[in-house]
């Protein structure tokens, strides 16, 4: 049930809505009307996916993130390649990786069902899902903010050109998150993402044989289930607490335990503002949730599709 203050918020949104209509931006009360039992509903199967399995948490929150940031949150990367475009999904970070859409697929069909109609696009439930896994993993809940609709085309040049590898060095990252409108504190939080979840040996192998800032007992731990050679779809947790969302992520960079190259770029010792953001964040867990909140739903509003932009789609994996 939403809170007063909630309501509150929502009451001053539509009023803005009504003085200037032509303004067509996300606010979280977007369904309040249409179909005010999509949110529960969305809650509901994403509570049993991660029930079923917490790993299920991290891949919707990483299919959120990989959506945003490419063309913006448009639920292109839920799109099945056609004749005329290859999508999202076979791009080099995706291919083989990227994972829920089962999820995507069963959430879509039972909020439709429960609206009776289709008024809830597949970005917006990507949204919701991610924010929904995130707190259902012990994190922070946030207000989603919403009215996102669905993208008609997608592109694996460009989901090529957009997804920050894990090889990436700290400039290299800082940068591809400034051209998303991101900052800095956006980089250190939304990679905090990684507190969940579990990556594959192909993304860590070249830093646990190669790189010098590791802490030499993680790394021989790591190789034993991730040789020089094979192995490379064998999975190890991102962190020591996979599937509670806290601040063991930070704690870890600080030891030199960050498990992919990108993640221990965000902490050097050096005394940069990024690993002033990671001290602080592994001790102050009411800052981390609160800001990570602010992150998330600033990257939410990266480039979305509203008005009479794109379409609500039927199905999450073709357009209509």
């Amino acid at each position: 049930m939403a809170t007063f203050q909630s309501f509150l918020v929502c009451i001053t949104v539509l009023a803005a809505m009504v003085i200037t209509p032509s303004s067509a931006q996300l606010n979280a009360c977007f369904y309040d009307n249409v179909c005010p039992q999509a949110l529960p509903k969305i809650r509901e199967i994403v509570r049993q996916a991660v029930k079923d399995e917490p790993r299920m948490g991290a891949s919707l929150l990483r299919l959120h993130f990989h959506d945003c940031f490419v063309n913006g949150c448009d639920g292109s990367v839920l799109l099945d390649d056609t004749s005329t475009f290859t999508g999202e999904k076979t791009a080099v970070p995706n291919a083989g990786s990227i994972r829920g859409f089962e999820v995507i697929d069963k959430i879509k069909a039972a909020v439709d069902k429960s609206c009776k109609k289709t008024v809830v696009s597949c970005a917006d439930i990507l949204a919701v899902a991610a924010r929904d896994s995130v707190y259902l993993l012990g994190g922070p809940s946030y207000e989603v903010q919403l009215g996102r609709r669905d993208a008609t085309t997608a592109s694996a040049n460009d989901a090529n050109r957009n997804l920050p590898p894990p090889f990436f060095s700290f400039s290299q990252l800082l940068s591809s998150f400034q051209s998303h409108g991101l900052d800095l504190k956006d980089l250190v939080l939304l990679s905090s993402a990684h507190t969940i979840g579990q990556a594959r040996c192909t993304t860590f192998k070249d830093r646990i044989y190669n790189d010098t800032n590791i802490n030499a007992n993680f790394a021989a731990s790591a190789k034993q289930n991730c040789p020089r050679t094979g192995g490379d779809n064998n999975l190890r947790p991102l962190d020591a607490t996979p599937k509670k969302f806290d601040t063991t992520y930070f704690s870890s960079l600080l030891k030199s335990k960050g498990l992919l190259h990108s993640d221990q770029e965000l902490f050097k010792g050096d005394g940069s503002d990024s690993d002033k953001l990671v001290q602080h964040y592994s001790t102050s867990l009411y800052d981390f949730w609160n800001d990570f909140s602010v992150s998330m739903i600033k990257m939410g509003n990266i480039k979305p599709l509203t008005g009479n932009a794109g379409e609500v789609r039927v199905n999450c994996r073709k357009i209509n």
